[in-house]
This record gives structure tokens, sequence and C-alpha cells, in this order.
């Protein structure tokens, strides 16, 4: 019988495994420990007041607008998530088990389209939410959220007894490339939802636009990114930059704290919505910043109401949300230009046949540019990016790139941290913040581990291109200061970073460009964390979970030796001895994509059978060959086959646009397999796979 995988970890690397894999610092020894990260004092300090607020704030926007006002502060994608929560069984009122949110950590919960409770599932498409009752298999309620000419809207839910929060993530962003020259879009809505008589509580709106959010037990954390409100007046025909960068720094020290202090909207049940500001004492700021953007934090008690809110605000940027039960982080790379993250000069993406929301995958294309396309992007599911569209400017900006971006523009290849204790069920109280070279992929690139967080970040070297300068590491800071205690560098020189899964003292780090190398870490000494194992196969894994006793399925795509990706690929990986990582199976669909491949909520593993879910997404050279369907493998102790697929029914008559019959997320509740799409919910035996019934949508 095999141990688990952190007995293993601990017991290989005991009896000195460690030699095999290590060198110099090049290659995975600890750098000394002790130290700080040497990128400037980031300690978050209160405003002392409005007028304290109003200074600062008007010195650093001013040093930092340019001729065509407020830009770099643009688009952030946020993905990630990971690992199913463990099935539950209530014995007592003899409810099955089912499967939860597949989420990064235990005793948080993440936003979805889709939430259970082993009776309801609950469900938001098409602006509409919807209760169906598990035993009887029909939709007993439904509640519209959003107007029907607006029923594309994308909205997830995250739900505590009979209460629901319904995140309409969509609005508010500054569509790359535009320019701030008027007042932000309507931003995002969060709608409290009574599930029992299926009512609407209350809403808040924002003014900005939503980063991400988290919940333990019934608070929720709500991340809020938004820019200063100042128009800046157009630019002449004829205007030179000095001038017009003279202008706008005096519009800037012209303009009123309310200009930068967060606002937000609340409506209850009944009567007309109150318009309300952060206070400025609730506001802090680092010892360096922008001021072109405020993160807030929003704090609802799902059970008290959204009365039970109380704001704090940063002056500082976000585009990553993580958090355990105690502590909520939020990071950051300010000023970074590019909205698609870590982009390889490789590798284009095609959009999955019948979806225009996200692509399928990542796909190299048959002749690799020889320059980085401007419309490429990372696969990424940001809601908000189907309505990100330019707008139409007098003026046009450029992209900047590094030959014309003056060096006082370009961001620093660094990382932001700050820490919030989320203990209570008040507002957040700040703790710390940090900063580590590069830049973190997601979510799953930060782990907080016995006093410890865990930091894993490409440094590119060039702008977030991934080029031959490109290096990755771990960083482990202490959590309670953000200072550095250990280091482990030189991981995939010349590639970056895939995907990342921390499981209790053991690292596991996949980075790609032709071959991917999956990387294993001894993290038991945060002093001196060390790599000691390395598997290189063609392909590359961009999502990891944990299959238990000392094994790791990874999704990704197969590739070529050349980089040129193939089609999705799942792979069981041997992990119990970290030294020699060895991948026992994979099963791979040619000319496909997965949205499970970069965003884990797609994913299901059920552990009890070995079952393991996932959309998918599959073409050909003639559109017939397009398919979409739920992928269902067999997981067992050293194979993965294919069970079958499941696929629902297109709808080909109605208002336009259709229903999309993609199936996006797969749940167990007791021996049914349910899936889940725009179209309808599907329920298939477990085992087989046998449909056991089918609920329209529309």
């Amino acid at each position: 019988m095999r141990t688990s995988i952190g007995t293993a970890a601990a017991v290989a690397l005991a009896v000195g495994l460690v030699a095999a894999a290590c060198t110099n610092a090049g290659n995975g020894t600890a750098a000394p420990a002790g130290e700080p990260v040497a990128l400037g004092d980031i300690k978050l300090v209160s405003y002392t007041g409005c007028d304290d607020m109003l200074a600062g704030l008007r010195k650093a926007t001013a040093e930092n607008v340019g001729p065509w006002g407020i830009n770099g502060n643009t688009i952030f994608l946020a993905t990630g998530r990971q690992s199913d929560a463990l099935a539950k069984t209530d014995s007592a009122t003899s409810e099955p088990a089912y499967s939860t949110t597949n989420v990064n950590e235990a005793g948080v919960d993440e936003p979805d389209l889709v939430k259970t409770d082993g009776k309801r599932i609950i469900t938001y498409s098409g602006g509409l939410l919807r209760v169906v009752d598990v035993a009887s298999k029909k939709v007993t309620g439904t509640l519209r959220l959003v107007p029907p000419d607006q029923g594309w809207a994308p909205g997830n839910l995250l739900t505590h007894g009979d209460r629901a929060l319904v995140v309409l993530s969509g609005g508010g962003a500054i569509p790359f490339g535009a320019l701030v020259k008027r007042r932000a879009s309507p931003g995002p809505k969060y709608v409290l939802v009574d599930l029992k008589d299926l009512k609407v509580l209350g809403s808040i709106t924002p003014a900005g636009a939503h980063v991400d959010a988290r919940m333990t037990g019934s608070t929720v954390r709500i991340v809020v990114r938004s820019q200063p409100d100042i128009v800046f007046p157009e630019a002449g025909q004829n205007d030179a930059e000095a001038t017009l960068l003279k202008r706008n720094q005096g519009v800037v020290r012209a303009a009123p704290i309310d200009a930068w202090l967060p606002a937000y909207e609340v409506a209850g049940p009944t009567g007309a919505p109150r318009q309300e500001k952060v206070k400025c004492e609730q506001v802090s700021h680092p010892d360096k910043y922008t001021g072109t953007s405020m993160l807030t934090v929003h704090t609802i008690d799902l059970e008290g109401g959204l009365e039970s809110d109380d704001p704090i605000a940063v002056a500082a940027d976000g585009d990553t949300v993580y958090a355990t039960p105690t502590s909520l982080y939020v990071t950051s790379n300010p000023n970074w230009w590019f909205p698609r993250g870590m982009v390889d000069d490789t590798v284009a993406t095609e959009v999955s046949p019948g979806r225009t929301d996200a692509p399928t995958s990542s796909v190299a294309p048959k002749d690799p540019p020889s320059s980085l396309p401007a419309e490429k992007v990372e696969p990424s599911n940001d809601p908000s990016m189907p309505t990100l569209l330019p707008e139409p400017t007098a003026t046009p900006t450029p992209v900047p790139t590094d030959e014309s971006t003056p060096k006082a523009e370009q961001a620093p290849e660094r990382t932001e941290l700050h820490r919030f204790d989320i203990t209570g069920t008040g507002a957040p109280r700040y703790v710390a913040s940090g900063a580590v070279p590069g830049r973190l992929l997601n979510q799953y690139s930060l782990s907080d581990y016995q006093g410890n967080l865990r930091v894993a970040t490409t440094s590119s070297g060039d702008q977030g291109v991934a080029t031959t300068k490109s290096v990755s590491a771990v960083y482990v800071l202490n959590a309670d200061t953000l200072a550095k205690v250990g280091e482990v560098a030189g991981l995939g020189k010349g590639e970056r970073i895939y995907s990342v899964r921390f499981i209790g003292p053991v690292g596991y780090v996949v980075t790609f460009k032709q071959v991917d190398p999956l990387y294993t870490l001894d993290l038991r000494n945060p002093a001196q964390p060390k790599l000691t194992g390395e598997l290189k196969i063609t392909g590359f894994s961009s999502y990891l979970h944990p299959a238990g006793d000392g094994r790791l399925i990874g999704v990704g795509q197969e590739a070529s030796e050349q980089g040129r990706t193939l089609g999705t690929q799942v792979s069981l990986f041997d992990v119990s001895d970290p030294a020699r990582p060895l991948r026992l199976s994979r099963f791979h669909q040619t000319d496909s994509g997965s949205e499970a491949e970069w965003d884990p909520h797609a994913f299901l593993y059920w552990p009890a059978s070995g079952l393991a879910v996932l959309p998918i997404n599959s073409w050909g050279p003639k559109a017939q060959d397009n398919q979409t369907a739920a992928m269902v493998l067999k997981v067992g102790d050293g194979a993965i086959t294919q069970t079958g697929m499941i696929t629902h029914p297109k709808v080909t008559t109605g208002t336009e646009p259709l229903p999309d019959p993609t199936i996006r997320r797969c749940l167990v509740i007791g021996d049914t397999l349910w899936t889940i799409s725009d179209t309808g919910l599907k329920a298939s035996d477990a085992k087989t796979l046998a449909d056991q019934g089918w609920i329209s949508f529309t």
C-alpha cells in the first residue's frame, strides 16, 4: 500500500534524495534566508483624513498620468482555482453524498455558475437564477435578475443555507487601449437572494471592476478595483504631448477627493437606492503608489444581509485573490501593460466552436509568428472580456512596447502582496505587505502553510513575453511579515509557469516552451526549499489536481517536440517518490480543448469511484466535426481510461442568440452524474452514463 503524498515526501526526502537533483543556485538551491525581498517598502498606512488622502493621491496620480490620460492600469485576467472539496455524507438524514465547487483551499468557497447542497441544484444562466429539486428532477423556481436582452451577462453564485449571492461581474472595467476621459460604465452587481421564497433582498453595485470573491462560513469578501473618476479634456489635433501632459497633471491636481473615493450603491428590496463612498479613514496606502487604482474589499454576511458591509480600501492595484479560512491575500503587478498575463511567443488561441466568450485552449499556429500578435490572449474565465472592446477615440493610444515605452513607464517585474486577517465577521484587518520578483500565473501560485506563504512566479525579462531570459522561482515568505525566508530559483529557463500545486510540504511546478518539466519541490524547511525531482515530457499540464495516495492528475495539452499543441491531455502522475516523478498514464483527445485547462471549476474528480469529468470541445476540418461534450474518465491505480461522452441537445429555434449546449460544469449527487449547460441539466447514471432525465432551460 502506498503512503500519502505528504508522508512519502517526508520519508523519501529524509533519506538523501535531495542530492540527486540539486546543484547550484541557478538550478534550485535556496538563497540566503532571513533577508526581506529588496523591492521597496510597501507597508500599508492608513490616511489620517480626507485632506491627507487628497494630497497624497493628487501627487501620486499627477506623477503617473500621461498625455492621453491614465493608462497602464488596464484589465488583469484572473484565472484560476482548484481541488474538489471532499464529498459530504449526513447519515442522520440519509442525504446522498455530493460534490462541491472545485476550490483552492478547503473551507473557502469560490463563486461559480452552479451550487448544490445535495437536495437542490442552484444555477445561473441567461439572466435567470434557477432552483432544481434533485429528487424530482424538476425546476421548482426561477428568478430573473437580468433583462432578457442582457441575458448574455455572466454571473456566478455563492450560497449559504437559503441565501445566495449572485455575482454579476460584467461592466465597470476600462477596455484595454481605451482612454480615461469619461465616467466609468456601471460596475459589477452583487445581488442577495432568498432561495426559499425566491426574491431579491437587496444589491450592492460598486463603481469599478470585479476582481474576485471568497466566502468563509456565511461571510463573503468581495474585491473590487476602481480608477479615479477624472474627465480629461479632448486633445486637439496639433497638441504636443508635453502640453497635454502638463494639462492633465493640472486636471489631476484640481480633482476633488470624490474622484478617488470608491463609490457604491446599496439597494434594498424596496425603496430608492442610496449612494455610498468608502470613508477616508478606511483607506490605506503603501509607501509608494501610483494613485491610478484603488482596491476595495466589501464584507457581506449572507445571514445578516447587506447592512453588514463595512468596506475598506487600499490605494493599490490587484489582479489575484487567494484566501484561507483566516487570511485574504490580494496581489498585483502595478502598471502592467499587457492584459493577457504571461504570454508565450509561440502560442496562439483558438475559440471553441459554439462559444464566443472564451477560447478552448492554446493552439500553436502552423507558422509561429515572428512577433507577438496584438490580439493574442491567454485562455481566461474573466467574464467581463466579451464586452471589453476598445472604444473609438480621436487620438488612438499606441500599445507600449519595449522599444516605444519610456523606461520610467515600464512595469517593474514584481508582484506585490497584501495580507488581511479575516478571522472575524467584520471588515478585514490589514496584517502585512510584501513583494517578490516576477509575475503570478494565478491563485494556485500562492499557498499559506504553517505560518509561511509560498509564492511561485515567472520573471520573463521582457514585459511578460516568454523569452530565453524567462526563469521561474518559488519564494517562501513569513506570513506575518511577508519578508523573504527562502527561495528555490532557476526553474524552467526560457519557459514560463503553466501550473502550480502546493500539497502540504511539497510543491509541484509545471513550466513549458517545447517540453513540459514537472518539478517537485521539498518545502519542509522554509529557509531552504529544494528542488528534488524533474520529469520532462511533451505537452504541458495547465491544472494539477491531487488524487491522493501519491498520485497527481494533470489537465492540459499534448504537444509536439517543437511545442505545437495537439489536443487535450489528461495525465496521471506518480509523485510518491519526490526525486523520481513518473507519468503512469495519459489520455489524449486530439484536436480538442477543455475549459478545465484554464478554469478548474470545470474539472470534477470523485475519489470514491475514480471518476474524472471535464468539458471537451473537439473540432475538425468541417463544421460538422465540431462537437461539445463532457468527457468521462476512470482514473485507476495506474491508468486512465475513457468511460464515455455526455452531450446536451442543441436548440435550433427560438430567440437569438440561441442557448449554447456546451457543457460547463459537472456534479455528482449520490449515484447520479449531473452535467450543466445553458440549455439545461442532464442526469446520468454515474457508473453506466445511462440517461436518467433531462431538464430543459429553454
